[in-house]
């Protein structure tokens, strides 16, 4: 295994410059070439640090935290994509958590990230988790960024322009003449949800068209509560002719909700989704949706985070490059004369 002294012989520079550039340390007084050289050198011996001694040195293990509401959820792919290739760049490991199956009543964050294994955390914050979760990450001490929430406490956040993707999806189907549309969002509690259903008011409003309560509801993001959104909106004496709904996973819900109550999509009912994931390509018929900068996200919350790790910065941030955008499908169509 190469060590430091054989970087720095290969390089033809000292010990000491060669561990000042690979840390990264900041105020490192060498030349671009130099540089170049000292990490060709690395990367031609397969120099691996040691990330053992580092931590005991710098007090930094070079690992962040990753906490999502669940790994196998299709919307997270991107997003963690895009944290650790950022991490990469860092020369950190992302070690990824899932909250979705811990017991009830256990304190998930302590459980999962452990005392001193990570420098900071990411966290996206899950309907499901309790108030206790929120101040365990909050008052841990770490350096915290909250992903798609504001962070309670004093640390920074990243998240998307969720009012302009839920006009965006709304606008769509006004364009093709719907005039009755029902809203399938997230719980009451969630922010996201708060800022689509913002979204999808002003895009009504802005048309002129009449938004009856009956046609909204908050049931939240997970395909059972699709399903009864669609549900209720079908028991109504006029049902909707289109449907904005605030998440990709509820759409497969309302899709196969209609599916079962002999409703045909888009003849009867038009579908469009917040989120577009290769779940949304494969379903039938295919889910008309709006594509927000996950993979963006990631790394933006990560390099989010660095920052605060190293120099206590922290602040929220809106993505807003790439802008969301509409990606129509099969799934939506002019309504029925």
């Amino acid at each position: 295994m190469a060590t430091l002294s054989d970087v720095a012989t290969r390089a033809g520079v000292s010990v000491s410059a060669v561990s000042r550039v690979l840390s990264e340390k900041p105020g490192v007084r060498v030349s671009v070439a130099t540089r170049q050289r000292i990490h060709d050198a690395a990367k031609e011996l397969n120099y691996r640090p040691n990330f053992t001694a580092r931590a005991l040195k710098s007090s930094r293990t070079h690992a962040v935290g990753l906490v999502v509401p669940g790994v196998t959820n299709a919307i997270f792919a991107e997003l963690m994509r895009g944290v650790e290739e950022e991490a990469r760049t860092k020369d950190y490991m992302v070690l990824i958590a899932s909250t979705e199956r811990l017991p009830e009543g256990e304190e998930s964050i302590p459980r999962l990230m452990g005392e001193g294994r990570v420098d900071g955390v990411l966290v996206q914050f899950g309907d499901h988790l309790s108030g206790d979760d929120l101040r365990t990450v909050t008052d841990s001490g770490l350096p915290v960024i909250s992903i798609n929430t504001i962070n309670p406490g004093s640390g920074g956040s990243v998240r998307l322009e969720d009012e302009a993707g839920m006009r965006l999806a709304t606008e769509h189907l006004i364009e093709l003449g719907h005039t009755r549309i029902g809203y399938a969002g997230g719980v009451p509690t969630s922010e996201s949800g708060q800022r689509r259903l913002a979204g999808f008011l002003e895009a009504m409003t802005a048309a002129k068209l009449t938004v009856e309560p009956e046609l909204v509801t908050d049931f939240g993001y997970y395909p059972k509560q699709g399903a009864q959104a669609l549900d209720a909106m079908a028991e109504l004496s006029t049902p909707p002719t289109a449907v904005v709904v605030a998440n990709i996973n509820a759409a497969h819900g309302v899709l196969s909700e209609a599916r079962r109550l002999g409703i045909r999509v888009p003849e009867d009912l038009s579908i469009v989704a917040m989120h577009d994931t290769w779940t949304a390509e494969i379903a039938w018929p295919p889910l008309t949706c709006v594509r927000l900068p996950l993979y963006e996200l990631g790394r933006a919350a990560m390099a989010s985070l660095w920052d605060n790790i190293n120099s206590g910065t922290a602040e929220d941030r809106v993505i807003a490059d790439p802008a969301p955008q509409l990606i129509v499908r099969e799934s939506t169509a002019p309504p029925a004369r």
